[in-house]
């Protein structure tokens, strides 16, 4: 292909595939890749891109969720159009189980394949998430109150995960696979109403664009941007903090008193989880830290995972919670 207009959108994926490998870790941007295609055009346009400007260093992954009928014809028939096209490709099945409904089961069972169809420990797995997907993200948050972390959206690096589209609409995905003529597969799941990502997509985001006469997607975009740089100070600010305020496997409460709740409620985070507790609420941190910054002789809070978090002797100790005794007030 020339560098004619004609192929303006397979350059321009190209040159994101480029400069996202250039600000990957070494180890990392030299290891080999593996991207998750399903054949739609996102994920077809950055795999041919990918195995274009990275040659012999490329493998896909296909990803057959079982979720419709024939999707192990449909799975085959991918990884063959991609083999087809110079890119080795293999069929990962998976099955689709467990809590938070099917969108949510379909991706952890997705990233688990994924993640298990790396060939080395450094190698990265790129994934089609465009500048869209990001807005759809950061409006997901905004509707479910979640905070900062879910507003600051997708990151184009988060070990293993390599996001090179984000800055990339989904529009010049589409013309890339036009450019290429490559045959592009439409998933009817992505017109599915029942799902909430459907209705952000051609319901929600379209009427915004409407209403504020345009740019919603690049202004979200820009706000999660925003917000992951101001998130990454505030963790950093945090991790010196508990480093300050760790005492063996408690965390001593002087240390932590005088720093700004919204630093210490980060410090308070990521002890938590590196000792173990998932899924912890804001209402769960909150208590956590009101512990420290408002203290007044308060009992304990309870913590998933069966953990009871306690000041005692002037220290936060995590421990398991008391069964109660049978018969007891």
């Amino acid at each position: 292909m020339t560098a004619s207009r004609a192929g303006a959108a397979v350059a321009r994926l190209r040159l994101a595939v480029r400069r996202t490998f250039a600000e990957l870790p070494a180890e990392v941007a030299a290891a080999p890749v593996v991207v998750g295609c399903s054949g739609g055009a996102d994920s077809l346009a950055l795999t041919l891109a990918a195995a274009a400007e990275l040659p012999d260093r490329v493998r896909a992954a296909v990803v057959d969720h079982g979720l419709q009928d024939g999707s192990a014809v449909h799975a085959a028939a991918v990884a063959g159009a991609l083999v087809g096209h110079g890119v080795p490709a293999a069929v990962h099945t998976v099955v689709v189980e467990g809590p938070g409904g099917t969108e949510a089961a379909a991706r952890r069972a997705r990233y688990a394949a994924l993640d298990a169809a790396r060939p080395g420990p450094h190698s990265p797995v790129l994934l089609a998430h465009t500048l869209d997907d990001q807005a759809e993200t950061v409006l997901l948050g905004l509707g479910r109150g979640s905070g900062p972390r879910s507003i600051a959206g997708m990151r184009a690096w988060d070990a293993p995960w390599a996001r090179p589209l984000l800055d990339v609409r989904r529009d010049v995905t589409r013309a890339a696979c036009a450019e290429l003529g490559v045959r592009v597969w439409h998933d009817p799941h992505n017109d599915d109403p029942r799902f909430t990502r459907v209705r952000l997509r051609h319901e929600v985001l379209p009427l915004l664009e409407d209403v504020l006469a345009g740019g919603v997607a690049e202004a979200l975009a820009r706000t999660a941007a925003q917000l992951r740089e101001d998130g990454d100070a505030l963790d950093t600010l945090a991790a010196r903090a508990r480093e300050a305020a760790e005492d063996g496997p408690h965390l001593r409460v002087a240390a932590l008193t005088g720093i700004l709740p919204a630093v210490r409620r980060r410090a308070l985070r990521a002890w938590l989880r590196d000792a173990g507790v998932n899924d912890l609420t804001d209402l769960h941190l909150r208590s956590a830290d009101a512990l420290v910054g408002r203290w007044r002789g308060q009992g304990g809070i309870a913590l998933p995972g069966g953990l009871d978090l306690v000041r005692r002797d002037g220290r936060l100790v995590l421990r398991r919670a008391e069964t109660p005794r049978p018969g007891g007030g």
